[in-house]
């Protein structure tokens, strides 16, 4: 029987006045990593004199600063005998190519085949960073997007990892084929993103509440009827990419959520040939191609890059036949 949540409670004093709030409580807290701090405000699980607020809120003395540290035995995850490809390891972080298909962490739904039960199988030392739902977790992708995900080994670089995607400093690349050709060879596609105003599982450039979002994209080939691209990213919003295609105009193939559906239509008409080709896609053709963070222990950058997973690779090759003959553009980006 699990036992019950840990409850704590203590007030700022003047010393402490002007710290994140995510420190405060790491700091204050037995066994609690500024990593876990982080998870536990964003799940409402800590307050300010009872109000929610983000780890980044600045405590002033005087304020309450309560929560509650979950059961770790009933967040447990099942270590699972996952086949994963790791592009990179040493003693303080992992970059793993991530499947095609593989939810990242276990939730409602999906209990286990996820990336973490594997992590749990193949680095069992995991267990003992961040929260234990989300072992050295420091960022996600869909469960159909495929490619390069950062897992950090120990909590100095779960902090440093976390601090790296705040501040925007991770450099990430993505791959996609797109229905159709964007009228220049590259572009910046600087559209808010938030919760669609009425469908709330999904993201939209016309939300009520939305946040900065920012994507530079080019042209690397052109087919019959689609294109594909090189994405790179500064912000990390939910489905960024898939949203900000289809805001140009230009959804991913594949998509089953942003854009498909009429842009499958467009296609039949525009180049049935390469409808024919990709009836039997049931993914969005999204892929994380390459990262560039900073190492934890003396902040040299670490590259890592993941090949194309085989059903998008494949996709390209039967698009680049006679009949569908790729026309390559390398041409080197202007200077600003």
């Amino acid at each position: 029987m699990p036992n019950p949540p840990v409850c704590f409670s203590f007030q700022v004093d003047q010393r402490h006045s002007g710290i994140r709030l995510d420190t405060f409580v790491a700091g204050h807290v037995e066994a609690c990593s500024r990593s876990l701090a982080t998870a536990l405000i964003r799940q409402g699980r800590i307050t300010v004199d009872g109000v929610h607020h983000k780890p980044g809120y600045t405590v002033k003395s005087g304020e309450i600063i309560s929560g509650t540290l979950p059961d770790p035995a009933s967040t447990d995850v099942s270590p699972e005998a996952i086949p994963m490809v790791v592009l990179y390891e040493d003693q303080d972080m992992l970059i793993v190519n991530k499947a095609p298909g593989m939810v990242v962490h276990p939730g409602p739904g999906h209990s286990g085949g996820t990336l973490v039960n594997a992590l749990m199988h193949h680095f069992p030392e995991l267990t003992d960073i961040s929260e234990t739902l989300r072992p050295g977790i420091v960022h996600r992708l869909d469960k159909d997007t495929s490619g390069v995900l950062v897992v950090a080994k120990t909590d100095r670089a779960m902090d440093h990892f976390s601090d790296q995607f705040k501040t925007r400093n991770v450099r990430k690349h993505y791959l996609a084929l797109i229905y159709g050709t964007p009228d220049a060879l590259e572009g910046t596609i600087s559209l808010p993103i938030g919760r669609h105003p009425t469908a709330r599982k999904k993201m939209s450039v016309k939300s009520r509440s939305p946040r900065e979002a920012q994507t530079f994209w080019r042209i690397k080939s052109q087919f019959s009827g689609i294109s594909l691209l090189e994405l790179n990213i500064r912000t990390g919003r939910t489905h960024q990419i898939r949203v900000h295609c289809q805001a140009m105009g230009h959804p991913v193939v594949g998509d089953p959520v942003y854009g498909h559906r009429e842009a499958k239509r467009w296609l039949a008409q525009s180049a049935p040939e390469t409808a024919r080709m990709i009836s039997d896609i049931s993914r969005q053709m999204l892929h994380a191609w390459k990262i560039e963070i900073q190492h934890p222990a003396d902040n040299r950058i670490i590259t890592a890059r993941a090949p194309l997973p085989e059903d998008m690779a494949a996709l390209i090759r039967r698009l680049s036949t006679t009949e569908n003959k790729s026309l390559r553009i390398f041409k080197k980006r202007r200077n600003p």
